[in-house]
């Protein structure tokens, strides 16, 4: 039950065509067709839009009103339904875009729901189960089977019958004239879903709402819906797919271990029906689409969650780069700042495309674990929207686009790629296993004819052995801690239906504490960890030496210089460090290598090593910790020995020129095309000589 409009609701009827589906075009379409092959000439515009919503008996009438006594109208109608037929079985049902939504959520309230539709009913449940709504619906009332059509009441007044349900307790969903008639007459809730033909004034006035769209009753819709909070981490994922395509841009740890299961839990009611995800990993490609899915392991609740519904594009494919920002209503970017400056051309490309085509807003999640970051990103995107389009659309473009600032707290790991390896080995083996097992059993032959059934399976079961082989076979591609919330900065409406994101309306402050509280410490204990020989950080963490410098961080330094700064943020500062805490000491998982990666770009001077430093000092705390943490990045890149770091490599070009410390931290040329910003030789002497004495005291660890 709900209570939409101030009215008591306890059943929803739905018609089919024009409200449901897409499918009066097609109609018109088929029945002109029809016409021309039988009758010689097509059917009237003024005869199709007069028949919508009518029984096939009055649909004839008025045929033959217009055409002459006459018109083969059975002939036509049956040759129209053959080319509609044919048509949705190659290409499906066209579906009115909130449909599903909207019939999830019903469903889910605990209402009955009927279809009441004029189409006969060999029709409508070929359309029903098509389109893979039937299972929503407790019965189906058609226009064969009522002696007097729409816009008598007849049809809806048998629906409500048949769902034991008073006509004033049913919401009833059309979108003509005469099917709104019927509702009204009925008594029942007339709900009115524009289509092709709008009714008259008179008419729309009797309905309860009248909408434009299925997605604008689906907004008001929502707000009868009970709030279903964050899901829980073993919370299954909605089994309705709904028809939105979501893009991830960049599937590394956090596009296709994190951002991939936020889209997979979307509302709680239904998911997107793809998920496009651009890497540049053939590995990774061609893995998921032989797979068909993956999963993302829990290994502190031994959990595992499977992502579907996925399709990969190859990242330096410009055109499918195009497509997804094209077709996708979010996408979520996670790509390095390097990247996002190589990808902003082809970012600005698919906005174009797409307000040429759709002009509709995109929403785009940007997780870039920088504070400004969507700030960067619009700016990035702005210029080479500049060169290839005209200021005035231009603006309009960026009108159309919402750039969400995000702050992730969670820590996720992807698969290096030797253990993918070994695990494809395993796995391939294990199909193989499994095929030959098939191949063995045996099977009998029998001259009877073969049902009609047994026909028609005989077309899937060439099929069946090998999906069902690959069904069993579970493919762990990411690592991660327990679930948490993605906040976002509150734009648009489509973050506000997202189940695990949070919006606020000032982001800064949870990015700053997230950025200085985690991200600091985070480096610092992978770059300490590793020094002391260990190569995932939850052993590291098991090292004293490890964990009293990560308490340190937090406890004395970062934590205390944040509640100095904003003590209402005292209890956001302590959630945060325990729960950094916690993880970083189960983090099994999770290489050192992948967290101490870019230590340049960590140690610029407004980034979250030297930040912290100037807040702690600021609120005259000490940085013993946070300095030794910046010796150590440094010690790190020079005994780093993965020769496909860039950042890395570069440290140890400058240190090699030098021979000092202060040639690094106080580094001036180019980073990623713009300058770097480093330490000042002068300003930050005291500082840059504490640094240094921690580095040479770094050369005998304890």
């Amino acid at each position: 039950m709900i209570y939409f409009q101030g009215k008591r609701i306890l059943s929803a009827i739905f018609d089919m065509d024009g409200t449901m589906f897409d499918t009066e075009r097609l109609r018109f379409k088929t029945l002109k067709q029809a016409a021309m092959e039988i009758f010689g000439s097509p059917l009237s515009d003024e005869t199709l839009i007069g028949s919508l919503g009518l029984s096939a008996k009055r649909a004839e009438a008025l045929a033959k009103a217009n055409h002459g006594e006459d018109f083969p109208y059975a002939q036509v109608r049956q040759r129209a339904d053959e080319l509609e037929l044919a048509h949705v079985r190659n290409q499906g049902v066209p579906i009115k875009d909130g449909l599903l939504d909207v019939l999830e959520r019903l469903r889910r309230c605990g209402l009955t729901m009927a279809v009441a539709t004029s189409s006969r009913r060999a029709i409508a449940e070929e359309y029903l189960i098509n389109a893979n709504v039937l299972k929503y619906f407790d019965i189906t009332v058609c226009g064969d089977e009522v002696e007097q059509g729409k816009p008598h009441p007849e049809i809806f007044l048998n629906a409500a019958s048949a769902l034991n349900c008073l006509p004033e307790h049913c919401l009833m969903l059309e979108d003509s004239e005469n099917g709104l008639l019927s509702a009204i007459r009925a008594n029942g809730q007339p709900i009115l879903i524009e289509d092709i033909k709008p009714p008259a004034p008179e008419v729309k006035a009797g309905a309860l709402q009248a909408y434009t769209s299925m997605s604008e009753f689906l907004a008001d819709l929502s707000d009868c819906m009970p709030h279903l909070g964050v899901p829980e981490l073993t919370e299954p994922f909605p089994q309705a797919l709904n028809q939105f395509s979501v893009g991830i841009h960049g599937f590394g740890a956090m596009g296709g271990g994190y951002l991939a299961q936020i889209f997979s839990h979307w509302d709680g009611y239904t998911r997107p029906c793809e998920i496009i995800a651009a890497t540049r990993s053939p590995m990774l490609r061609e893995t998921i689409q032989a797979f068909g899915r993956y999963s993302v392991r829990y290994g502190a609740t031994s959990f595992d969650q499977t992502i579907e519904n996925m399709s990969m594009i190859d990242m330096d494919d410009e055109q499918a780069v195009i497509r997804m920002y094209d077709v996708a209503e979010i996408v979520g970017l996670s790509l390095p700042e390097s990247a996002i400056r190589k990808q902003a051309g082809v970012i600005a490309q698919g906005l174009i495309r797409r307000f040429e085509r759709r002009s509709r807003v995109l929403t785009l999640l940007i997780v870039l674990n920088k504070v400004g970051g969507a700030a960067f990103v619009r700016e990035q995107v702005e210029a080479h929207l500049r060169r290839l389009a005209s200021p005035q659309l231009c603006q309009r473009i960026l009108d159309n686009t919402y750039f969400a600032e995000t702050v992730v707290s969670r820590i996720v790991s992807k698969l290096s790629t030797d253990a993918l390896l070994r695990q494809l080995r395993i796995k391939s083996k294990m199909f193989e296993n499994t095929l030959s097992e098939e191949s063995r059993t045996p099977t009998t032959t029998s001259k009877k004819r073969a049902p009609d059934y047994e026909q028609l399976i005989s077309r899937f079961r060439p099929y069946a052995q090998s999906s069902q082989a690959l069904s069993q076979l579970h493919l762990i591609l990411f690592n991660s801690e327990p679930d948490m919330p993605l906040y976002a900065e509150r734009c648009g409406h489509l973050l506000e239906r997202l189940r695990q994101v949070k919006t606020v309306a000032d982001i800064t402050q949870t990015q700053v504490i997230k950025n200085l509280l985690w991200n600091g410490p985070h480096a610092v204990i992978a770059w300490y960890a590793s020094l002391l020989g260990h190569t995932w950080l939850g052993q590291g963490m098991g090292d004293t030496r490890v964990s009293a410098l990560a308490h340190r961080l937090i406890r004395e330094e970062v934590g205390p210089a944040l509640i100095a700064q904003n003590p209402e943020a005292a209890d956001a500062v302590e959630d945060f460090s325990q729960v950094f805490l916690k993880r970083c000491a189960t983090s099994f998982k999770d290489p050192c290598a992948r967290v101490a990666r870019d230590p340049l770009r960590k140690l610029q001077r407004h980034e979250r090593i030297f930040r912290s430093i100037d807040l702690a000092r600021k609120h005259g705390i000490p940085t013993p910790s946070l300095e030794f943490g910046a010796a150590l990045a440094v010690h790190y890149a020079l005994r780093n020995p993965n020769e496909k770091d860039q950042e890395c490599l570069l440290i140890r070009k400058i240190y090699r020129e030098k021979g000092e410390l202060l040639s690094v931290l106080s580094y001036v040329g180019d980073y990623n095309g713009r300058p770097y910003s480093g330490l000042d030789p002068v300003t930050d002497k005291d500082l840059l000589e504490s640094i240094s004495r921690r580095f040479i005291e770094l050369k005998t660890p304890d």
